[in-house]
């Protein structure tokens, strides 16, 4: 009987001992979700709240970590509506500690956070401190608490280089939202944004004649007046400050002009300059006029202390050109090298599209220092171009290039695809080592071929931005990433676009009603901006006899019509085009609209049935030879109400699209 008992005595002990294990494991924290994935993390038991007596405490001893302290308690601030207080010294429980500290792992980058009774973070450098701010701030949103895991995270990215290519040629993007855009790149860890300066439309949609062809360079210069775009461009003095503000956020901006080819903005300006032979949009190497012309142009953004290209690379475009002869060939490669040489004499990395196999020849092709963007490998073979010398950023057009409307690449980005197969290292066919030394990193890119497609900016964003979540994990945390796409994929829609961001116009978590007002009267202001992507708005309308241009709502980014500027239709504008419903407000007529936007349509509905769908249609050039898609989307503006006669009552707003 004793030693029955003594067996179920330490039978007992074994299990009790268990449960504490079981216990102890079960209260140790799981991984935060952050994106891009984070590195490494070793759970604690037990969570700390970021409570109202949190402070951001930095090493006096480091005065460049003040700025960095100031960011994190602004955007602390910006995203949940308490500002932490910034003090030099030592820290107290619950308080955000930042220091600099020496660690040959992390990197530049890379950064660790200690989450104990307090949150230590540390890095080698001021950037791993800044990128370790997105980190907490990612973690914080996910909760109403403000409510962090315990535990240790070590962080460092693969890839030093990661970033994406927005086309501002053909169309222009407001500097806006380039600012916006590197708010949300930086929240994401994103590091280089290259802005494509100058481009051209495709011929065939204007009616094949070069001179009739939209054109673009989006930079006030004042050595060739009257360049700059008449439809948007930027003055040199805001996109100096951009660049900086951009650096402040860890983002650098490389700009590009676009030469020899793609450069149809250069030769309406000056026509001498242009090929007769090859096309418009090719410049003529063999004219006398062109060297000078753009020796200069590149001089007016380089030149002096301060230049308007003030950061330490500069891009020169040279993709696309002509190889139809030899000595055609070997006069661009003559150029090429002659632009590196250009931009170096100022001190700048240069960058150039990889086309060196296309246009494969004897003239010597300066390599070393130089930074290849390797596009397509029929252009430039990515081994022969790293045995050559050049450093590459992986972006190979059929995976990473976003063309709105177009059927020859994405329109959205099979960003599934790219989470679980794709790397920097995957250039076409050909696989690399991961984390070469070759390979700076990833780029993708947005390109607006089709010139006036009725595309927004919104619309843009919307392509942009599942990409840049997806991307950025497989260029900072690379091949080891953890998570399966589709948790991945849901829970990544519970983080901001970026701290006081929000370009996609999302209201609420849920599908729900957002917004309802029972009367709106003229000018009143309703403190919601907009609602995107899938929404819809109804109200009762008692109509009134409106003058063309009476405006229901508007934003900053459009404007919906009562009566539009021309025919006195429902209707709406944006990004300088106007669309109109097959509907007209009579005076004295009461009915029940209904608006539904998803990023394909725009649908009206009146009194229950469906009047007018806008959706993306076709548009034909050269007796139907040639067509593009056309775009008639709307993110609807809620911010203002015009001064209208009508009557609108009952207003609602779901964050979804009613059947």
């Amino acid at each position: 009987m004793r030693m029955v008992d003594g067996r179920w005595k330490k039978l007992s002990l074994w299990m009790v001992g268990c449960l504490l294990c079981v216990v102890a494991v079960a209260k140790v924290t799981d991984k935060p979700f952050v994106v891009p994935e984070l590195k490494q993390w070793v759970g604690n038991e037990g969570y700390l709240l970021l409570n109202e007596h949190a402070r951001v405490v930095y090493n006096p001893k480091q005065p460049e970590l003040l700025r960095i302290a100031k960011l994190l308690a602004d955007d602390y601030a910006s995203m949940f509506g308490r500002k932490l207080e910034v003090v030099a010294g030592k820290s107290q429980k619950g308080d955000i500690e930042m220091s600099l500290k020496s660690d040959k792992q992390l990197g530049k980058e890379g950064y660790s956070i200690k989450i104990s009774d307090r949150v230590t973070i540390s890095a080698p450098e001021p950037e791993g401190i800044y990128w370790s701010t997105r980190t907490l701030l990612q973690i914080a949103e996910q909760n109403e608490n403000r409510q962090l895991s315990k535990g240790l995270i070590r962080d460092y990215p693969d890839y030093p280089l990661r970033g994406f290519m927005i086309d501002c040629g053909r169309k222009f993007i407001p500097l806006s939202y380039l600012q916006d855009l590197v708010k949300v790149m930086a929240y994401y860890k994103m590091n280089t944004l290259q802005v494509h300066l100058n481009d051209n439309g495709f011929k065939q949609y204007f009616e094949h004649d070069w001179s009739k062809t939209y054109a673009a360079f989006r930079l006030e210069s004042e050595t060739y007046p009257g360049l700059a775009a008449f439809d948007g461009y930027y003055t040199k003095k805001e996109f100096r400050e951009f660049q900086k503000q951009a650096m402040e956020l860890g983002v650098e901006i490389i700009p590009e002009i676009d030469v020899p080819a793609h450069s149809l903005a250069f030769s309406h300006y000056k026509p001498e300059i242009g090929s007769k032979k090859y096309g418009m949009d090719h410049l003529d190497l063999f004219a006398p006029e062109t060297y000078p012309f753009v020796d200069a142009l590149f001089k007016e953004y380089l030149e002096g202390d301060d230049p308007v290209f003030c950061g330490k690379r500069v891009h020169v475009g040279t993709d696309e050109y002509s190889n139809e002869t030899q000595e055609l060939v070997e006069k661009f490669r003559e150029f090429t090298d002659h632009c590196i040489r250009l931009v170096e004499g100022y001190g700048k990395q240069a960058c150039m599209w990889g086309a060196l196999s296309y246009a494969k020849g004897e003239t010597p092709v300066k390599s070393e220092n130089v930074v290849m963007s390797l596009w397509s490998t029929g252009f430039a073979h990515p081994k022969d171009m790293i045995r050559e010398g050049y450093q590459l950023i992986s972006m190979y057009d059929r995976s990473v290039y976003i063309v709105p409307g177009a059927p020859y690449y994405h329109d959205y980005l099979d960003v599934e695809k790219l989470y679980k197969e794709w790397t920097p290292a995957s250039i076409g066919k050909d696989q690399f080592e991961e984390k070469s030394p070759s390979i700076l990193g990833g780029m993708f890119a947005l390109w607006n071929d089709h010139v006036g497609n009725g595309i927004s900016v919104k619309d843009i964003h919307h392509r942009i931005y599942p990409a840049l979540q997806t991307l950025s994990v497989k260029m900072w945390t690379g091949k080891d990433t953890l998570l399966p796409y589709g948790e991945f994929d849901m829970m990544r829609a519970a983080i901001s676009e970026a701290p006081g961001v929000n370009v996609l116009g999302r209201i609420g978590k849920v599908p729900s009603l957002v917004y309802e007002k029972e009367e709106i009267s003229a000018g009143m202001q309703t403190g919601v901006p907009e609602i995107g992507y899938n929404y819809t708005v109804t109200f009762e309308l008692q109509g009134a006899d409106e003058t063309l241009g009476t405006e229901l709502f508007r934003s900053d980014n459009a404007v919906f019509y009562l009566s539009d500027p021309v025919k006195g239709m429902l209707g709406f504008a944006r990004d300088g085009y106007l669309n109109t419903f097959r509907y007209k407000v009579h005076d004295g007529e009461q009915s029940r609209i209904q608006i539904e936007g998803d990023n394909r349509s725009t649908t009206l509905k009146v009194n229950g049935k469906t009047v007018d769908h806008l959706n993306i249609g076709m548009r034909y050039y050269n007796q139907g030879k040639d067509s593009m898609e056309h775009v008639r989307t709307l993110v609807f503006p809620l911010e203002k109400a015009g001064d209208f006669k009508s009557r609108i009552k009952n207003l609602k707003v779901y964050n979804y699209c009613k059947e």
